[in-house]
């Protein structure tokens, strides 16, 4: 059993025993959400105890009260670490203007168990110039933010409510091009399968439904051993997937044969 603390990620907690996921629910309302399998992959491998403490409006103490008959070691002295918190507003937050707002609302496609990226995405790649895209979600959304904002995007994010979050991407340029995130994809390809070769775990999720492809390999992941590399058979390069990886300090190599038919090795870096 782990030793945890205020900066234990919640995804090492929900790993590390089966009864946690309802532990960490029955302190708050707020955690009910965990229930969603893709939110659960999504929001637990970057949130920490003390960052979840945060949003239920409750303390760390909460946590280890309700841990602690688990079996989990408390650590109540390890100094809680400062998350990267956005302090500036950006300008455009100022200027909203109703006429260069456009409104996308995916609560529903997420309460369904769905994968709302490339309804995003398609808004994104709509959006003028110019224009404000008002995501409202009920988390915030931090892989889109990441992949948008490495192409130029400013963006914003409120809490309106308990269950109601509001993100704002700004398209300050007409030549912000929405498009992959760069991959050294295919240069190393073969010798990167050659050095795996023998330690190699496939996953086809190709016949799968959104979000099942995203969850089946975080699901591989979880238990894949360092020496060895997961083999993935898709229909698409998973733009929504790839920030995930770079969290949990995997590389990624992509080899895409055909329209429908893409190659993964995905694989730790440390």
């Amino acid at each position: 059993m782990i030793t945890i603390n205020a900066n234990t990620k919640i995804a090492a907690i929900l790993k590390s025993h089966p009864d946690a996921l309802e532990a960490i629910i029955s302190i708050s309302p707020k955690f009910n959400k965990l229930r969603n399998p893709l939110l659960r992959k999504i929001m637990t491998s970057r949130t920490s105890v003390a960052m979840a403490s945060k949003v239920a409006g409750c303390t760390p103490n909460d946590f280890f009260e309700k841990l602690k008959p688990l079996g989990f070691e408390i650590d109540k002295n390890v100094q809680v670490e400062e998350e990267n918190i956005q302090h500036d507003v950006p300008e455009f937050k100022h200027q909203l203007d109703e006429k260069r707002l456009d409104v996308l609302d995916v609560h529903s496609v997420i309460e369904s168990g769905k994968d709302p990226f490339n309804i995003i995405m398609k808004k994104i790649k709509e959006l003028q110039a110019g224009n404000i895209l008002k995501l409202i979600n009920s988390f915030e959304p931090a892989p889109l933010i990441t992949i948008l904002s490495k192409q130029g995007f400013e963006y914003f994010v409120e809490q309106e409510s308990e269950n109601v979050v509001n993100t704002f991407f700004y398209k300050k340029d007409a030549n912000a091009n929405i498009s992959k995130p760069e991959l050294n994809n295919s240069s190393d390809w073969n010798e990167v399968l050659k050095r795996f070769e023998n330690n190699l775990v496939t996953v086809d999720v190709r016949h799968l439904e959104m979000p099942q492809p995203m969850l089946t390999i975080l699901d591989a992941l979880e238990k894949l051993p360092d020496e060895k590399a997961l083999f993935v058979h898709h229909k698409r390069i998973p733009v929504f997937l790839l920030p995930e990886l770079e969290e949990r300090k995997f590389a990624c190599r992509i080899n895409e044969i055909s329209d429908g038919n893409v190659q993964m090795l995905i694989f730790k870096t440390e």
